[in-house]
């Protein structure tokens, strides 16, 4: 899938007008604002979770770099929260693990500039863990989403 084809998918989930205002930012106050991401979310609505997506197509071919496969992954949760109905911004919190934070660390223009792309302003709450390896053994990063469509 393009990354037109899942801004597309993820647009016209649950209608043109429909915005997320039940979700909120945590913010606490003195805190330093964050960047690219919010310390905590809380809303109310109907739960969308995905599994650990990975950088794959529909073919199961995995792109080769890691930034070609952070942007397959977005791409691919865009696609999960439209078959649920629901759209980037009814994100609330997002998992990465990555084999090598020092390459996810080195990309970070790069990373904003692809998730902008695909998922737009909205930063839910995040954490980035390292790990040992994926499942797929050529496998950079794997993603779980969690989404909150207002009702």
């Amino acid at each position: 899938m393009s990354t037109t084809d899942a801004l597309s998918l993820a647009t016209r989930a649950g209608g043109e007008a429909e915005r997320s205002e039940s979700a909120q930012m945590l913010q606490p106050s003195g805190w330093p604002a964050p960047k690219g991401y919010a310390n905590g979310m809380a809303a109310e609505g109907r739960i969308v979770v995905t599994g650990g997506v990975i950088g794959w197509d529909h073919q199961e071919r995995l792109a080769k770099s890691f930034v070609a496969q952070v942007k397959q992954t977005l791409i691919n949760i865009a696609a999960i929260l439209a078959e649920g109905n629901a759209r980037p911004e009814h994100l609330v919190r997002l998992t990465w693990y990555v084999v090598d934070i020092e390459e996810y660390l080195s990309n970070l223009k790069e990373l904003g500039k692809i998730y902008r792309e695909i998922f737009g302003a909205h930063y839910p709450a995040m954490a980035l863990v390292q790990v040992v390896r994926l499942v797929e053994k050529a496998a950079r990063v794997e993603i779980e989403a969690t989404a909150v469509v207002p009702r």
